[in-house]
């Protein structure tokens, strides 16, 4: 859930040292409980960047209660710390060690705060939480969100804010981190996540462990868990691993629709290399198809996962894949550095939609643009700013972030002319592949790229109201 509480703000204090020179030492700081986005203040933690989630959970779909200890490897942003915070709601905390001995721990609302004691963390550390609980659903997302509970298991999947919903993290998706998940679950049942399969292990006492692990930093709200009745299949094109896992329980209309859209995965994926002018930035790939009427789909990294609803019908099935597929270049590989540049991802995912459809003989991406700047002045379609859209779910997710975000590109490629978006893109998908980015990164470069001060054009498709001229 958005915690929204003050940004604890700590300065840097200095010590003139007394030790027969003189200089000046940075005193340790207490590291601040908020990563400084000004939409979710109380969302990430300061003071130090992790490199990798070490999780080995345990769930029972009997009573949803989730066991798991957490090993976090991070290390300090410069700065010494005398104690520092994780995000994690609601689950019940019972030990907790800094590079191999425990400490003393509070909690604060959402942040488990971490005393080390006399051992100051400076430099690489290591934190291991033990805990467990039945963890808390997300009110404030896209539709039913969080550690979702299903018919035969449970489904882990929202956004921005799902992660300390399930373990100790610094929740935000500008300090990405590789992830291992290992899950022991009912021998019966299937246990997808992100990445490559390392392990299922032998059935022992009922229960069977699956490994999964991402050696890829990844934000936080992607990483995701699925358990339940699946058929999961796997098959390699072109050095790529495609691991699908579709619910046992949907009709066999929509579980048909959803593997014709899936089998689809190596042709979107080759297409979208070459909109994005850079190759797939994973060696994993695949989607989840659960039973459960979420009412979205999400691009947890690798493996989106996709809601039944999406393949009711054969007509158009494909077109979410398109999405959430396009969003493994923007959004998961460059993913935001801060939440009020939604568009980056959005827009980006539409776009792709449209120029896919462009591409299968369908309307074209101009076509897509002319019936965008065809609404009305005064629609309310453009009272919101998408270049700041605001922090609720119904704003940030709004059908404008979307469609206006893809209209800027459809746009922009048409001032600015094909060769020059090409390489735009081509540019933004390989400098910054793996980064935090921002809406102004992208706006210098699109000035770099064509030799054009595009700052009014900028201004006026992220800003409200409808841009001028169309």
């Amino acid at each position: 859930m958005p915690r929204r509480r003050p940004l604890v703000i700590v300065g840097t204090v200095l010590l003139l040292a007394a030790c027969g020179t003189t200089g000046l030492r940075e005193l340790p700081v207490v590291g601040a409980t908020g990563i400084g986005d000004p939409y979710y203040p109380g969302d990430g933690n300061g003071g130090y960047d992790v490199d990798r989630y070490d999780l080995v959970v345990g769930y029972d779909p009997g009573t949803d209660e989730l066991t798991g200890t957490a090993t976090i490897t991070a290390r300090t942003t410069g700065t010494p710390l005398s104690s520092f915070s994780l995000d994690l709601v609601g689950l019940e905390v019972a030990a907790v060690q800094v590079d191999g001995t425990d400490v003393q721990v509070s909690r604060d609302d959402d942040e488990l705060v971490v005393y080390p004691g006399q051992v100051v963390v400076d430099g690489d550390f290591t934190v291991r939480v033990e805990y467990s609980g039945v963890p808390e659903p997300v009110e404030d997302g896209p539709g039913e969100s969080g550690v979702v509970t299903t018919d035969d298991g449970v489904l882990v999947v929202g956004q921005p804010d799902v992660a300390a919903t399930w373990f100790p993290v610094n929740d935000h998706p500008s300090d990405a981190a590789a992830v291992q998940l290992s899950v022991t679950v009912p021998e019966d049942l299937v246990a997808v996540s992100n990445g490559e399969l390392v392990d299922r292990g032998d059935p022992v006492d009922g229960e069977r462990t699956w490994v999964w692990r991402s050696d890829q930093p990844m934000a936080p709200y992607l990483v995701t868990l699925a358990v339940g009745d699946f058929d999961l299949t796997e098959r390699e094109v072109d050095g790529i691993t495609y691991r699908d896992a579709v619910a046992a329980g949907l009709s066999d209309r929509r579980a048909q629709n959803a593997r014709a859209a899936l089998d689809q995965q190596p042709a979107i994926l080759d297409f979208l290399a070459g909109v994005f002018g850079s190759p797939y930035p994973f060696t994993e790939a695949g989607g989840i198809v659960t039973a459960s009427s979420l009412g979205f789909a999400l691009e947890t990294q690798t493996r989106p996962i996709y809601a039944q609803d999406f393949f009711g019908s054969a007509s158009g099935a494909e077109l979410v894949v398109v999405h959430e597929l396009a969003h493994q270049w923007t959004g998961d590989d460059l993913r935001l550095d801060r939440w009020r540049d939604i568009w980056l991802n959005e827009g980006f995912a539409t776009y792709a939609e449209w120029a896919w459809t462009e591409d299968q003989g369908g309307p074209t991406v101009a076509d897509q643009l002319a019936d965008i700047t065809a609404i009305p002045d005064d629609d309310p379609f453009w009272e919101q700013a998408i270049g700041d859209p605001g922090a609720a779910s119904d704003e940030l997710f709004s059908e404008a972030v979307y469609l206006r975000g893809g209209a800027l590109l459809a746009a922009l490629r048409a001032e600015v002319g094909d060769d020059d978006f090409a390489e735009l893109l081509s540019r933004w998908t390989t400098d910054r592949a793996g980064q935090a980015v921002t809406t102004g990164e992208f706006t210098d470069l699109a000035d770099e790229v064509s030799g054009t001060d595009l700052g009014g054009f900028f201004d006026a498709w992220l800003g409200a109201g409808k841009p001028p001229g169309y």
